[in-house]
């Protein structure tokens, strides 16, 4: 039985916050020289490579019964659209702007869960998330400003990825996480390269391939391997912290991302977003703070310890 090591759990974590936000920095870097379609076969090819070797040596299945496999289809799909409009987006936006706006996410799922699985949500945790909107609000004025309807591009990221996490949500126990990984990468290179190879002769902008510097070349094979490792650093950091404890730690993806941007594009927060952002980190923690607490209150009563191991 695997036991609760909360250190582990929060190192994990931690390099997941730095590792996510510096895969972007890697995508924000080349995005205005590589389709986003290139972007997103190397990034989920990379996936598959590293991901089905593992999956096929600890003996998991990678597919599953046919009302999983559609949800997995659907949730790779999600995840394709997620990645690919977070892309777009880090072309106009700065880094951490980009991420604070997509940090809408947890207020929109809590609605959805709403809505669409009839979970009990208090009105304390409703206002918390119309605070967070106003905060979202903020960060995305001035960028509105200054780039049009591109800054709304995070909204969308955070839409999306509400919907894959209440997908993720349905099959979670049904699947291995690194399989579900390695199967969602195979998934994907078979929605993205289909349309890449009907469409390359006719020229479609971003729908196409190019042949890269070697060194951008270099950069997308680690925005893949970044990529996959965060997911598998924030997979891993739940097998040894309970959820309750990591999920305030993800907030700590905007500072680091604001950190990146200011050391490789010179970007960093005006006022008015920087408001914004503290504002939605304060919502969204006040958020968490309430799902733990109703968690506590529902929880069935703790079993007796197991005996030693022998």
């Amino acid at each position: 039985m695997q036991t609760d090591r909360p250190t582990l759990g929060i190192a994990l974590m931690l390099g997941f916050c730095v590792v996510a936000p510096f895969a972007d920095s890697l995508a924000k870097l080349i995005g205005d020289r590589v389709p986003i379609l290139q972007l997103l076969v190397a990034r989920f090819g990379i996936q598959a490579f590293l991901l089905y070797p593992l999956a096929r040596r600890a003996g998991q299945p990678l597919w599953w019964t046919p009302r999983i496999n559609r949800l997995v289809w659907a949730r790779t799909a999600l995840h394709i659209l997620g990645i690919g409009m977070m892309f777009l987006a880090l072309r106009y936006l700065p880094l951490a702007d980009a991420i604070a706006i997509a940090f809408v996410m947890p207020f929109i799922l809590l609605f959805l869960g709403w809505w669409l699985l009839r979970e009990t949500v208090g009105g304390r945790r409703i206002g918390a998330a119309l605070v967070g909107f106003i905060g979202t609000l903020m960060v995305i004025q001035p960028s509105f400003e200054a780039v049009g309807a591109p800054a709304l591009l995070p909204l969308g990221v955070a839409v999306v990825f509400a919907l894959f996490m209440l997908v993720t949500r349905r099959i979670a126990r049904a699947t291995d996480p690194i399989a579900m990984q390695a199967t969602s990468g195979l998934m994907a290179l078979a929605l993205l390269l289909p349309p890449a190879l009907l469409l390359a002769p006719f020229g479609v902008p971003e729908l196409g391939f190019v042949e890269p510097p070697v060194t951008v070349a270099g950069l997308l094979v680690a925005l893949g391997v970044l990529g996959t490792l965060g997911h598998l650093l924030m997979t891993w950091s739940l097998r040894f912290a309970p959820a309750s404890t990591l999920a305030p730690m993800q907030y700590l993806e905007i500072p680091v991302a604001a950190v990146f941007g200011w050391l490789i594009f010179s970007d960093f927060p005006n006022g008015l977003a920087l408001t914004g952002i503290c504002v939605t980190v304060a919502a969204g923690l006040y958020v968490i703070e309430r799902e733990r607490r109703a968690a506590r209150r529902t929880a069935p009563p703790s079993p007796p310890p197991a005996p030693p191991a022998v």
